[in-house]
């Protein structure tokens, strides 16, 4: 097949300003910028806490955490779909097959990534900054705020690795969204189901968007890593 005809009209769609292209594009970039806002903060504290705290069975929680990572989106999709359909606990919200169904699938994806690139790095830190924030005067929240700073970077990375899955997700997207066009299809779905109608234009064209959003926020993780490594 040749590619260069659909990739010829994949760049005209794209600066063409394409309503349904870019609507597409929106929905992906604001659930899943959302999700990820909404899932940062609880998950990088909770981080925090499991790896300087001790309790029974705080290793068990962080093996829970880890294997969470590799655990099937289409599974967590389907669990959420039980959840909010019209017989489950949540069926009085009508939340299923909206954004708002996609953004709870996309935090619950994100929370263990969160979760546990903070216990990483926390871990990897030198104990002293703690400790020595504690015996300045510092509260527990001021120190611990100042051990985050110190490993701010591998903090970012974890943030970011936790944007770049769930904005590529398809599965749990496409059980809880419902793949409706203007509402809820994202990047993912619609690569999906605009390459099984032979629409490649289409697929390569919101393909493009994907890669260039992954380069595009490595690239700037790395050019912030580089500007921190220079104060």
């Amino acid at each position: 097949m040749d590619l260069l005809v659909p990739t010829r009209e994949a760049f005209a769609l794209l600066v063409s300003g394409d309503a349904r292209l870019w609507g597409t594009i929106w929905v992906s970039l604001w659930v899943a910028i959302a999700a990820v806002a909404l899932t940062a903060p609880p998950a990088i504290a909770f981080g925090f806490l499991l790896a300087k705290v001790r309790f029974p069975g705080r290793r068990a929680l962080i093996v829970l955490m880890q294997a969470l990572l590799s655990f099937p989106t289409v599974v967590i999709g389907l669990v959420i779909y039980l959840l909010l359909s019209r017989r489950g606990p949540f069926g009085a919200f009508e939340l299923l097959f909206t954004p708002w169904a996609i953004m709870i699938g996309y935090i619950v994806i994100a929370l263990p990534i969160l979760i546990v690139f903070t216990v990483s790095a926390v871990q990897a830190a030198d104990p002293r900054i703690f400790e020595t924030a504690r015996s300045l005067g510092a509260s527990r929240l001021r120190a611990a705020s100042t051990t985050l700073r110190e490993v701010r970077f591998a903090v970012m990375a974890g943030i970011v690795n936790a944007f770049g899955r769930v904005v590529s997700e398809v599965g749990c997207a496409l059980l809880v969204g419902g793949n409706i066009a203007g509402l809820t299809r994202n990047i993912p779905t619609a690569i999906a189901l605009e390459t099984a109608k032979g629409e490649f234009a289409q697929g390569i064209a919101l393909g493009m968007v994907l890669v260039v959003l992954a380069v595009g926020i490595n690239i700037a993780l790395a050019a912030l890593q580089g500007r921190g490594g220079l104060e």
